[in-house]
Parts: structure tokens; sequence; C-alpha cells
């Protein structure tokens, strides 16, 4: 019941403490909006999953001039390329040369752990390892958030404006009526078979591999462990494959006349990533706004998750900073739209991307030789190649 619960009053509720709702909380408590978050996640969940990274130019400069941390240019490797490697032949995308930028590798767990360290220097509220969360009265003028603590004490948040950053298995999306919003959606016929090994780099960037055995992106963590995929069934057993058959694999898909060989190592995660693309619109509903994964998530081939997320954040933070400072709602009404724009945009890059590297099981010759002729074309053209450069390294604000 309502009645017995403590009531919180704030200006902004936040529904997910990830990189999304972290960051968010941090920007406004720094132009003094109060807020609060819940995260159902408790802290060391959240810092021990293991995921890529690799932010634009524009998220780190969120990171570090926000006030966030340094860490991300003391700890994480600035890349200033890409390699496309088909036809057993590679093709490196110099970002800093094409488009004078470059992006960071640095895994989005690193993210969370300098985040959730600001806001605790800050003394902000995060309350992580919360159950039975609810979004209510989103389109009254004081949107609410029940939720049980992780000592079992009942909450209500009233807040000014809601924001769902819970990811895209959250609540706050689903909360939307279905008459009300559009789901947009597909899912693809391939999945990403993805290691953890200790061993040294094979490469000093990113090699992004087409070939006739399917895609392999060979990545890397750090000096001491990589990260690596190849392309497989979404049903694959991951358990079924020996480190002996994964590496045979892997090599098998960058294999070329150069001889490039995989440097290897003890593989410690095997998992099976499947992915898909899906938009929700609008990102608002009353006062409830959308952010992150809640509102859209891509595959991760054009590295555009959590640099999406951030995006979102920028503009979701200078409308409400706005509403807050002048009264008007006006960047609040446009901030469905606004956000959407750059969705759509990193929708279209995820999914060439996508569709150029991967190999279908059911590929006709003339599919594969077309994939092959368009990603001549991008690595023969210095236009094709800036494109592809200011994408991954993410386009500039207008």
């Amino acid at each position: 019941m309502a009645a017995d619960r403590t009531v919180i009053k704030t200006q902004v509720g936040i529904v997910g403490g990830g990189p999304a709702g972290l960051m968010l909380s941090h920007m406004l408590a720094k132009s003094g909006v109060e807020n609060i978050v819940v995260e159902k996640r408790d802290h060391e969940t959240i810092r021990t999953t293991h995921r890529a990274g690799i932010l634009e130019h524009g998220s780190v400069r969120m990171l570090t001039e926000g006030g966030v941390s340094d860490r991300v240019l003391t700890e994480g490797y600035k890349h200033d390329g890409i390699d496309l490697r088909f036809g057993g032949v590679s093709h490196r995308i110099d970002f800093e040369e094409l488009v004078g930028e470059s992006v960071w590798l640095y895994p989005q767990n690193e993210v969370f752990v300098d985040l959730a360290a600001a806001r605790e220097r800050d003394n902000g509220d995060v309350r992580y390892a919360v159950t039975d969360t609810e979004v209510l009265d989103q389109t009254t003028s004081v949107p609410k958030i029940r939720f049980t603590d992780a000592e079992g004490t009942d909450f209500e948040i009233h807040c000014d404006i809601l924001v769902g950053a819970d990811g895209s298995q959250g609540i706050c999306k689903r909360s939307i009526p279905k008459e009300l919003r559009t789901d947009n959606f597909i899912e693809y016929p391939f999945a990403w078979f993805g290691i953890l090994t200790e061993a040294p780099p094979s490469a000093p960037e990113l090699i992004y591999a087409n070939s006739e055995h399917g895609f392999a992106l060979i990545s890397q963590r750090n000096d001491n462990v990589q990260r690596m995929y190849f392309q497989c069934d979404p049903n694959e057993d991951a358990d079924a494959w020996s480190d002996e058959q994964i590496w045979a694999e892997l090599q098998r898909r960058v294999d070329g006349p150069d001889g490039f060989q995989l440097k290897r190592g003890p593989i410690f995660e095997k998992t099976v990533l499947k992915f898909r693309s899906y938009v929700c619109e609008p990102m608002r509903y009353g006062n409830m706004f959308l952010a992150g994964d809640a509102g859209h998530t891509v595959p991760p081939t054009g590295a555009k998750g959590l640099n999406l997320a951030l995006a979102d954040v920028k503009v979701l933070f200078e409308a409400i900073d706005s509403f807050y400072a002048t009264k008007s709602a006006e960047l609040l009404d446009g901030y469905s739209d606004k956000a959407l724009q750059r969705v759509w945009r990193a929708q279209n890059f995820s999914y060439w991307m996508t569709s150029m590297l991967h190999t279908r099981k059911d590929a006709t010759p003339f599919e594969r030789k077309r994939a092959l002729g368009e990603l001549n074309g991008v690595v023969s053209s210095r236009h094709g190649q800036a494109y592809l450069a200011e994408a991954y390294t993410g386009w500039p604000e207008k």
C-alpha cells in the first residue's frame, strides 16, 4: 500500500544505475538539480559484468571534462584507426588522418566504476539492489517511482521528471501503453561467439574481418587479456567448443597471404551474444523520458551502444537543465525528436557495418560478391573511408 511507503521528494527520479543513469545523475547534480537513482543490480554485479567498450571522442570528453574521471586517458587505449580485413588482406582506416579524431578502448564496466565513484565522492543518492520497482503517474505533474530498498524498506519517489535508463529489459519502456508507442525491431540471423583470453594483443587496433567462413572481430582489453568474437548461429552452445576448436575457427577467418597469426592463450570466458536492432518511438511518455538501451539497442558491430546512450544523456541533460533554469519546456518537448535523429543515424551505420561484414549461411554467390564489392568500394575511396571514420568516431554536433 502507498500509505505504508516512505515518500521522498526530488526533482528528477532516475530508474537505472548503469552508465547512462549515473552520467545523467552526475551532470544534473553538478548543475544543482536534485536527483535520485534506483538500480535493481548491486554494485559488484555491474562492476564485474565484462562488456566491451569503444568510446567516441565525445564520450571521452563527457567523462574527463565533465569531472567524472580521467582514467580513460591513463588506463584506456587510444586507437587512431581500425583494420578492415577481407580476402585475407588488411586495409587500415586511419581515423586521425581522415577526420582528425580517435576512439578509446575502455570497457563499459570501467566507465561504470568511474561514474559510481564520482557519485559516491559527490554524495549522490544512488540506491543499488532495489526490488519491486514500479513507475506510475507518468502523465501527471508528479510522476512516481516505487521500490523496496536492499534493507526491505518500501519507498515512493515523487519527482517532476522521471527518466527511464533501465536498459532493454527494463520496466519503463514497457510502462508506455502499446497503442502509444511504436516498437521498431529486427533480429539478425547470426550471433557472436565471444571469448576472453589471457594473451598479449594480436594487433595494435581492432580488426574487422569478413571471410567466406563468416565474420570475426579481433579486439583487445589490455596488455594481458584480449576479447575476440566470431560469427555463429544464435543457438550455438558455447560450452560445446574446446579452446582448440575456438582458436582454429578464429584463425581461419583471418588467414591470408600475409601469414597473420593470432596470439593464443587460455580462454577463461565463452559467451554467445545475440543481437538485434530496436528503437522505441517516441522516447517520451508524459513526464517520463527514455535514455540509452531503454529506448534503443544496436548490434555491436558499429560500437555505438554505450556512445549512443551517453549522447541521449547529453541531450536530455540540456533539456532538463533548461527547464529548471528558464521554466520553459521547449527543449524537453523536443528531446525525443532530437535524440531519435542520432539514434536512426547510428542504427543505419550499425546495420550497414553488420550487413557488409557478416556472411549469412544462405547467402548466394551474388550476395557474397556484392558485399566484397562494397568493402572494396569503401577502402578504395577516401570519401568512403571518411564516412566510416566519421561515423565510427562519432558525428560532430551541428
